[in-house]
């Protein structure tokens, strides 16, 4: 009944039978097996199937809701239990924003894994909205993201001191500019990350003591990805706002070059984001840790 229930955990999170296939390493038919052998126990069906697509029925949601419950206790009772004989284990689910995810949370892990070793920690990726709502769901223990608004059912906590730059390629004649000017940003063309995205909220707030608002940007493209957005700009006239940590290399190679902005300055903080009023063992050891590494006083 557990594989069975994580096997449904798994397409009910997913909505796709052969995404969960991969996910657990067994068929296509062996999912099915299994989701079949739920509904004829329970007697009711658990997925809607329209075509190639399947939605949760009402009994799929609650299904869903008390999986959720019992993998959490799951969770707790091998982390206590090895607690008991001093040994460190379990399973923790961390979220982090496309930023932190790449260029921010690897050496944090790495560093936390060479001192926890028997604690496995899967990492979920993707924009602030998609990390905040996983948390939300009890899809995730913890996040770690950027923005500036603020849920109320979200515990945040600062955690590194971030600033976005408005970057070009080197060869662009921006560089000549001593100063980028409120008139200027009219005139450029700028590449964006994707709604939801923890930094174009970021911009969004920084552009209002110039009265300037998101849709008077000229913007050539919206991207998914710091990533894509860095490869566009080499290979374009454009300009972006990017977090300082994600464009070491490319100052140091002299690809990129930070333009400076009259009177503009885009600090912010990303945050170790958990649910409200709730405490985990396994989550409160992981931001020990990095209080630790970061002199940070959580």
């Amino acid at each position: 009944m557990d594989f069975r229930l994580k096997v449904f955990y798994t397409v009910a999170t997913r909505l796709s039978f052969t995404k969960a296939s991969v996910a657990l390493f067994i068929t296509q038919p062996a999912v099915s097996k299994h989701i079949q052998e739920l509904e004829e126990s329970y007697k009711i069906k658990l997925f809607d199937r329209t075509g190639s697509k399947i939605s949760l029925t009402i009994a799929g949601e609650k299904l869903l809701k008390h999986t959720k419950s019992i993998f959490e206790i799951y969770r707790e009772i091998d982390f206590d239990m090895g607690a008991l004989i001093n040994e460190q284990r379990g399973i923790l689910r961390i979220g982090a924003s496309t930023t932190i995810s790449q260029y921010i949370i690897p050496p944090v892990l790495a560093r936390f894994h060479q001192e926890m070793q028997g604690i496995n920690v899967n990492l979920r990726n993707g924009n602030t909205e998609q990390i905040e709502s996983a948390l939300l769901n009890k899809e995730i223990e913890i996040g770690i993201v950027e923005g500036q608004s603020k849920n109320k059912g979200i515990k945040y906590t600062p955690f590194l001191k971030d600033e976005l730059v408005l970057v070009c390629n080197s060869t662009s004649a921006l560089v000549n500019k001593e100063e980028i000017t409120k008139q200027d940003l009219l005139e450029l063309r700028f590449l964006l990350r994707e709604q939801g995205s923890g930094t174009l909220e970021v911009i969004e707030h920084a552009l209002k003591p110039l009265k300037i608002k998101m849709s008077e940007l000229t913007v050539e493209m919206q991207l998914g990805s710091t990533e894509s957005i860095k490869s566009y700009l080499m290979n374009s006239n454009c300009v972006a706002f990017i977090s300082i940590h994600a464009i070491q290399n490319e100052l140091k190679n002299n690809e990129l070059v930070i333009l400076d902005v009259d009177n503009l300055t885009m600090e912010r903080y990303f945050y170790i984001i958990s649910l409200q009023g709730k405490t985990d063992a396994l989550s409160d050891l992981f931001i020990k840790n990095i209080s630790r590494h970061y002199n940070l006083k959580l």
